[in-house]
């Protein structure tokens, strides 16, 4: 029986900011009971719904040093679904209406999570084999082990896994100040290990000291040894290439299920989708006041509006995207000019494009029912759960090649039949016009083949239980 433990910022069900909640709260559930104890360690935030905080059951609590002062641990446990999750208690770091907040408190708050998440095992009378940590606000526990636990002997010989969600967020502040708050020897702030262009870099300390290293896709994992993705560390994740694995994130197919999905207009399977999910376009478009029309050509997009999500290419030609024949809805939040730039089209085209500036789940499950196409034109993407939820719809993704997204959409080959998708290469904004008119040439003239890319992107499996098989052996190696 292996022993894991996952240390993660954020989880679903208790809160979530974006994927890496998903993986922490999905993952675990899909490896063999008999063969690993997985565990999840994350913070108790003030901010985390109460019917969670109530179920949460005292275990122990104790203090530890920290900068110049000694915080209190307090730690609780609650099992859901299968899975026990520790929360670690503590009011000065985790209040707050947001898990996040400005980065130079957050360096401290990350700093006590993982000293206190690594003070607290041998107590919890569970010792992992593996510690398994995710993203920068865990980056310092490979580093602690290596630090001031190795005169503990419980915690000799435990393994570290990091894993990167996304490289763009390292956790970087004043050298000066992290060192005194995380009271690690200054050995360690050296430009091999935690010090980066004059600072010191959480995320870079886990890389170099963590056993592996993995990302969330091998496109993303062969992406950040070059410059342009490499975020000034493409050095150093070649240097630990020999270290470094790829595992696309799964989707939860129970929650994602178009044939059980209680929040859609009409459910659908794989068998079916050509009668009845037309139905769920015909109550999108009729909840959102736009053309009740079957022929219009329907494009979704569920995102935050960042720069990182390709928007500036959408903005370039979104006059061409939104022609006579194609209706256009939005859903998500972000920077401001694209707010602006979605609203600005609903107002001037009221019948083809909407634009809800606000996240909600429920339409977001809409949207991926009722299109017939999903567009994420990415400049990087690690992962990308987006098009994995629209490949289980039946929605046909167009996407830019890269990271996860070239992993896991196959573009449309007419000559051999073959493509789950549409895709271009280039970061330019008339490529990916010219592979939009494409997908709609196809839809509009050739139905059996749309057909098709359908039926083969609805037969794929991206269920967590492949991505559990990757890590299981990953651990298993180790």
């Amino acid at each position: 029986m292996k022993n894991i433990l996952f240390i993660a910022s954020e989880c679903v069900p208790f809160i979530k900011t974006g994927g890496l909640a998903d993986v922490a709260g999905s993952l675990p559930k899909y490896f063999d009971k008999k063969e690993f104890d997985v565990r999840v360690m994350m913070p108790k935030y003030a901010c985390i719904p109460d019917e969670w905080k109530e179920k949460m059951q005292y275990k122990t609590h104790f203090y530890i040093d920290l900068a110049w002062r000694k915080q209190y641990v307090g730690i609780l446990e609650l099992e859901y679904e299968g899975i026990k999750f520790y929360f670690v208690d503590n009011e000065f770091y985790f209040a707050g209406m947001k898990p996040y907040g400005y980065i130079h408190e957050d360096i401290e708050k990350f700093a006590f999570f993982c000293k206190a998440s690594l003070s607290s095992l041998p107590s919890l009378n569970f010792r992992p084999d593996i510690i398994h940590c995710h993203d920068w606000q865990t980056g310092l526990i490979p580093v602690y082990l290596h630090d001031m636990f190795t005169e503990n002997e419980f915690y000799h010989g435990i393994k570290t896994i990091m894993t990167i969600h996304n490289l763009k967020f390292q956790g970087i502040w004043d050298l000066k100040k992290v060192k005194d708050i995380t009271g690690l020897n200054s050995s360690f702030f050296t430009s091999d290990k935690l010090e980066a262009y004059g600072d010191a870099n959480y995320l870079k300390g886990g890389i170099v000291y963590a056993d592996m290293v993995t990302t969330v896709s091998d496109s993303y994992a062969e992406e950040i040894k070059m410059p342009f993705y490499g975020e000034k560390l493409d050095g150093l994740m070649c240097a630990r290439s020999n270290s470094l694995v790829g595992i696309v994130n799964g989707l939860d197919y129970d929650e994602y299920n178009p044939e059980t999905d209680n929040m859609i207009y009409k459910n659908y399977n794989a068998k079916t989708f050509r009668k009845e999910k037309v139905k769920n376009k015909h109550g999108l478009q009729k909840e959102l006041g736009l053309l009740q029309d079957d022929k219009k050509f329907m494009i979704g997009i569920v995102s935050r509006l960042t720069d990182q999500k390709g928007l500036d290419l959408v903005d370039y030609v979104i006059e061409e995207i939104c022609a006579e024949d194609t209706q256009l809805v939005v859903l998500g939040t972000g920077e401001e000019k694209y707010e602006h730039l979605f609203r600005h089209f609903e107002w001037k085209y009221p019948d083809r494009v909407s634009a809800n500036i606000f996240y909600s789940n429920e339409r977001s499950h809409k949207i991926y029912a009722g299109c017939d196409a999903f567009l994420m034109p990415s400049l990087f993407e690690p992962c990308g759960l987006s098009q994995l939820m629209s490949l289980r719809y039946g929605t046909v993704p167009i996407v830019r090649e890269t990271g996860g997204l070239k992993d896991t959409v196959e573009p449309y080959n007419e000559y051999e039949n073959k493509g789950t998708g549409f895709s271009f290469a280039n970061y330019n904004a008339h490529e990916m016009l010219n592979t939009i008119r494409y997908a709609k040439d196809v839809y509009y003239n050739r139905r059996r083949e749309w057909n098709k890319i359908i039926d083969r992107g609805m037969a794929l499996d991206f269920s967590w239980a492949s991505s559990a098989k990757k890590y299981a052996d990953l651990y298993n190696g180790l």
